[in-house]
């Protein structure tokens, strides 16, 4: 009996993952999407309680359905994205499977197809979106001494919110939106400071990262060249960080030169004990069921055009950011890359049949 070979396999089932399954089921193709997680909602489940979105609802939604708008003028809590991801799914029936881990992927040569695997399942797909995102990749610098530090490290994809660091000696590292957000949750509660390399960039009151994301993709775009308003990684005034701001207390210091056992060591050489570093220091994209296709460039990513891999051309990447499409890695981003990117995608399967 014939294998079955599906249109598309979409790997990863969090807000990249849905927007393509939206356009693809719009489309009519015979596709599924295997996710790792045991229910909705991808990354966002992971992130911390208090986290804000830095877009209104209605602007921070996927393609075809609008953000419920909870209240007037507040950005959107975690808990409402991930109603907004489960409903989303249920609403538009999309085929999704978990918990179903993507180990690698293969060329079939004999079935002119890909071929993909958990290590106990395989599927055969004319093309795969690969959308798993970057969140289960956080990035920690290194500093000298890091190693001996006694005191504990945690990077904001494990951060679960302020209760664990009452009265404690707490440094927050990243000059970004989740620096600035944790920040200003923790100093509240904590002998807290906000370290970063550079003093960190703050956009006005009524900027928010609607008018960020269109100025940023203008400028990646080359459509633009104002710098008038700064990159997605400034910082909006979302409600916590503009009470900070205005109680005085937003303001960072420069980044410590190393570790000791105890704690760190500053630049001017004082010494200080450190209870906790929280890092806010980013991610790397999570392709590592990619490694056999043998498509990762040297800095870990994809070569793409329109999302299309340029060495496997049965390969898509979907929502890791500026490089796979500009802005991709939010919200808005990625509603925005399924709808430029998936017709190319649609174009290439009927080339190929």
């Amino acid at each position: 009996m014939a294998t079955k070979i599906f249109d598309t396999i979409i790997i990863g089932g969090g807000q990249a993952g849905l927007a393509v399954g939206y356009y693809l089921r719009r489309a009519g193709l015979d596709f599924i999407i295997l996710d790792d997680q045991n229910q909705s909602g991808g990354a966002w489940q992971h992130t911390w309680p208090s986290l804000r979105l830095f877009s209104p609802a209605f602007i921070s939604s996927l393609p075809g359905r609008l953000m419920p708008k909870e209240r007037d003028g507040e950005y959107p809590h975690r808990d409402e994205v991930l109603g907004y991801l489960s409903n989303y799914e249920q609403h538009y029936q999309l085929p999704i499977y978990r918990p179903y881990q993507v180990q690698s992927i293969h060329r079939d040569q004999e079935n002119n197809c890909l071929r993909v695997t958990d290590g106990s399942y395989t599927w055969l797909a004319k093309t795969v979106v690969s959308a798993t995102g970057t969140w289960s990749n956080p990035t920690i610098p290194s500093f000298e001494g890091q190693q001996a530090y006694l005191g504990e490290q945690c990077h904001s994809a494990h951060y679960a919110g302020p209760d664990a660091y009452k009265g404690k000696r707490v440094l927050v590292v990243g000059g970004g939106n989740s620096g600035a957000q944790i920040y200003a949750e923790l100093a509240e509660v904590a002998n807290a400071s906000w370290v970063t390399r550079e003093p960190p960039l703050f956009l006005a009151d009524d900027v928010d990262g609607h008018v960020l994301f269109e100025r940023a993709t203008a400028r990646i775009t080359g459509s633009s060249n104002d710098d008038s308003i700064g990159s997605i990684g400034d910082i909006v005034m979302v409600p916590p960080v503009k009470a900070a701001r205005d109680k005085g207390i937003l303001h960072s210091v420069p980044m410590f030169r190393q570790f000791t056992e105890q704690g760190v060591i500053w630049a001017d050489g004082s010494k200080e004990p450190i209870d906790t570093v929280i890092w806010c220091t980013g991610f790397q994209p999570q392709l590592d069921h990619l490694a056999s296709l043998n498509v990762l460039e040297a800095d870990g990513k994809v070569q793409v055009e329109q999302g299309q891999a340029i060495k496997e051309p049965r390969l898509w990447l979907f929502g890791y950011g500026d490089w796979a499409s500009p802005g991709s890695a939010t919200l808005i981003g990625a509603g925005r890359s399924a709808r430029e990117n998936v017709p190319a995608l649609l174009d290439f399967l009927q080339k190929d049949s």
